[in-house]
């Protein structure tokens, strides 16, 4: 089942930080990719399912310069066949000493309409994707081109990318801080949860500016503010709809 419309736009206003928090009341702890960066920060943020392309160490008599000469090349079929609406997930093991890609297969698949592209691995051509209004992430620059270290070995495949484990259809979601990976399946609920807590937080922040102390606050056990939130929520909970 797609992602609702509703769940999507939440998604794209919530923190990764309160997703993570959620995500971590249900027993997920390794949902967030860590040590990747977006190459324009101003176009960092994406919501969508995950498209998944592996990589594998590449080998001198399968990769040649010519393994692009046909047309079925996993890391292309990849930017061609990636829906509109999707992350495009490269598992690059981590190694950005080759490109997982560069620029005008990254323009191609912006223009195709994809939410954005991550890998553990790095860019090429990274100047001309940072200019881009398109989020794309990775671990840093790398010039060579990916057929010197990377073999694309097949799509739509559960992959590990910057340590978490990301299935076609996991719901990634990235802001200014980093990536989530959400499973598909828990999605819709953990959208609904994240208007709670992200109203939550904000009324928290508001009381810690106006001079108010942590104990019974955060998290919220005295029952005087308890009652004090459900009047706020009653009068300032339209603002989240």
């Amino acid at each position: 089942m797609p992602l609702s419309d509703a769940s999507r736009e939440i998604l794209l206003r919530v923190s990764t930080a309160t997703l993570t928090t959620i995500l971590f009341k249900r027993g997920f702890r390794n949902v967030f990719l860590q040590g990747l960066r977006p190459l324009n920060p101003s176009a960092c943020r994406f919501v969508g399912p995950a498209f998944t392309l592996r990589y594998i160490p590449a080998r001198e008599d399968l990769d040649p310069i010519t393994a692009f000469d046909d047309p079925r090349h996993p890391q292309r079929v990849a930017i061609e066949e990636c829906p509109a609406g999707h992350v495009l997930v490269m598992d690059s093991r981590g190694d950005a000493t080759a490109a997982s890609s560069g620029n005008l297969l990254i323009t191609r698949l912006w223009l195709r309409g994809g939410a954005g592209v991550v890998t553990d691995g790095g860019f090429r051509d990274s100047p001309e994707i940072a200019a881009m209004n398109f989020p794309a992430w990775h671990t840093r620059p790398s010039a060579p081109t990916n057929l010197i270290r990377h073999h694309a070995v097949d799509l739509q495949l559960p992959i590990a990318c910057a340590g978490v484990s990301i299935y076609p259809g996991d719901i990634m979601v990235a802001d200014a801080e980093g990536i989530v990976c959400i499973p598909r399946h828990l999605a819709e609920d953990v959208a609904q949860e994240a208007v709670q807590q992200t109203m939550y937080e904000d009324w928290v922040n508001e009381k810690i500016l106006a001079g108010a102390s942590l104990p019974g606050l955060y998290p919220l056990l005295d029952p005087a503010l308890q009652q004090e939130y459900a009047q706020w929520k009653a009068q300032e909970g339209h603002r989240y709809d």
